[in-house]
């Protein structure tokens, strides 16, 4: 049986399994996630994250050297980050529009009386964007800073382009020590299922049948939001730009797909997600080891969804009425808020506080959607590693033909 297979059995059967807890033994799920489902999904998580700061270490820096010119380097940055603002700009205006045309925040009755949120202060954007170069590489490896670490070592594969034959020994190493994290992901990937299955059940049958019934529409909205976007934008790029198959992108991908779903994080997916690329969609190492750890840090189109539906949600329980200007505020604010808030912990939550801060909306609603976040966090999160895919596939084909006319 393929791996991608067991990954999405061991959804369902912890999908059903936590439910059938929750409705069933409800007393008797706090001892059973405790010794049982935490620890299986603890102990996936704990092994993929312990190759996440080397894998992306190696990998971007033999990306880098292996794409040689600066130009080419430069080239690839900028479609990389002008593909992820598009999308991210194009996925809050899909969530706006979906949460306009359903309004999940008029369905029901809550009690916005005794609501309480602390929203935690996003550094500027200006220190964001200075403090991508390390002071400390060493901190920002102990740290996981994934913008320094980033930066790093794009500096190092780009010292080994130039110095050449005199370095060669050091590239040969660090090409043994990427070898190694990527068998070492093959390996790590043989426990999927389990972790999977484990993470699933603890996430499923720890919200409870209740809040899932209250906050059923907002669910239903920001779900039904980000398969429009991962089938329009990301399908439409792929057979556009790269004039692939839809089709063929996805069921290629899919395994990452299935882990990010249970772990919530593109960190920690992303040793996955990248084998997947290189692997089932043919995307070259250099590319892929250069645009899908910078889009696991700066790619939110996922968040940047559940932002939009938030907002007109919370807008339509506090009976608010936003103006075209503030749609448009929200849209500017969310984007900008992507990059700005690249990297800091519980981004999706802060960056929903800036924006309902930008239109003066009661930053307290988020604890009407806080206790569902948990859910939608595996759904977004697998839509946001989707679109990381999706660029290195553009960007590995319009550079591939480009070096075709070149050579021509």
């Amino acid at each position: 049986m393929k791996l991608s297979t067991k990954i999405i059995i061991a959804l369902i059967a912890g999908g059903i399994t936590g439910l059938f807890i929750n409705i069933f033994a409800p007393g008797i799920f706090p001892q059973l996630d405790q010794f049982i489902f935490t620890p299986l999904g603890k102990i996936f998580l704990n092994l993929i994250n312990m190759l996440v700061v080397p894998i992306v270490f190696f990998s971007i820096t033999l990306g880098t050297a292996g794409l040689g010119d600066p130009k080419k380097l430069g080239r690839i940055g900028i479609k990389t980050i002008s593909f992820f603002l598009l999308t991210t700009s194009i996925a809050i205006i899909i969530g706006l529009s979906i949460a306009a045309i359903f309004q999940p925040g008029n369905v029901g009755e809550f009690d916005i009386t005794n609501v309480e949120y602390e929203s935690k202060e996003a550094p500027p954007v200006s220190d964001t964007l200075l403090n991508i170069i390390p002071t400390n590489p060493v901190k920002a490896f102990a740290e996981g800073n994934m913008l320094q670490i980033i930066a790093f070592s794009v500096f190092v594969g780009f010292a080994l382009t130039m110095l050449g034959s005199k370095t060669k020994g050091i590239l040969n190493l660090i090409e043994q020590g990427n070898d190694l994290m990527m068998y070492l992901v093959n390996l790590v990937m043989k426990f999927a299922p389990y972790g999977t299955f484990g993470l699933i059940v603890s996430a499923v049958g720890s919200q409870g049948l209740d809040a899932i019934k209250a906050m059923g529409l907002y669910m239903i909205v920001v779900v039904l939001a980000l398969i429009v976007h991962a089938i329009l934008t990301y399908g439409t790029s792929v057979a556009v730009f790269a004039k692939k198959s839809p089709l063929w992108f996805f069921k290629g991908f899919a395994p990452a797909m299935g882990v990010a779903f249970s772990t919530s994080s593109s960190n920690a997916t992303l040793p996955i997600s990248m084998s997947t690329a290189q692997k089932n969609l043919k995307v070259p190492e250099s590319i892929s080891s250069f645009v899908q750890p910078l889009g696991a840090t700066i790619n939110m189109d996922g968040t940047a969804i559940m932002q939009g539906v938030a907002t007109i949600f919370i807008a339509q329980v506090f009976n608010v009425d936003l103006t075209f200007t503030q749609i448009i505020t929200v849209v500017l604010t969310a984007v900008l808020a992507s990059v700005g808030t690249a990297g800091v912990p519980g981004v999706g939550l802060i960056m929903l506080a800036m924006v309902l801060n930008s239109v003066n909306l009661p930053v307290e609603g988020i604890a009407l959607i806080i206790g569902i976040d948990r859910l939608l966090d595996m759904t977004r999160t697998a839509v946001n590693i989707t679109g990381d895919a999706a660029c290195a596939v553009i960007v590995a084909e319009t550079e591939e033909k480009r070096e075709g006319l070149k050579a021509n």
